[in-house]
C-alpha cells in the first residue's frame, strides 16, 4: 500500500528540503565570513562586499539571527577556521 502513511511522505519531503536549505545557508555563511574578514569590518555601511552578501542571504531566506551570529563570529575570529576566496582557472580540450 504505497502512500498509506502520510507522515512518512511528509518526513521525507521535509528532510530533502531542509538538507537543501542547510547547504545554501552554509555556503552563504562562509561568504559572509570571508566578506567580514577581507572587506574591513562588520559594518555593512562601510563594507560593500558584506552588504551584498547580506542582501543575498535575505533573498535566500536566511534568518536575521543567523546572519548576525555569523558576522559576530567572523569579526571575533575566535575559532580556528579561516575561509579565503580562491579563483580557479582551468583549460579544456583544444585550449578552451
Amino acid at each position: 500500500m504505497s502512500g498509506h502513511s502520510k507522515w512518512s511522505t511528509i518526513k521525507r519531503k521535509k528532510e530533502k528540503t531542509d538538507g537543501a536549505r542547510a547547504k545554501i545557508f552554509t555556503k552563504i555563511g562562509r561568504e559572509l565570513a570571508v566578506a567580514v574578514r577581507e572587506g574591513g569590518g562588520a559594518d555593512p555601511s562601510s563594507n560593500s562586499k558584506l552588504r551584498e552578501c547580506i542582501a543575498k542571504a535575505k533573498a535566500n531566506n536566511v534568518p536575521n539571527d543567523n546572519i548576525e551570529r555569523i558576522i559576530k563570529k567572523a569579526a571575533g575570529s575566535a575559532d580556528g577556521s579561516n575561509y579565503e576566496s580562491i579563483t580557479y582557472e582551468g583549460y579544456g580540450p583544444c585550449g578552451i
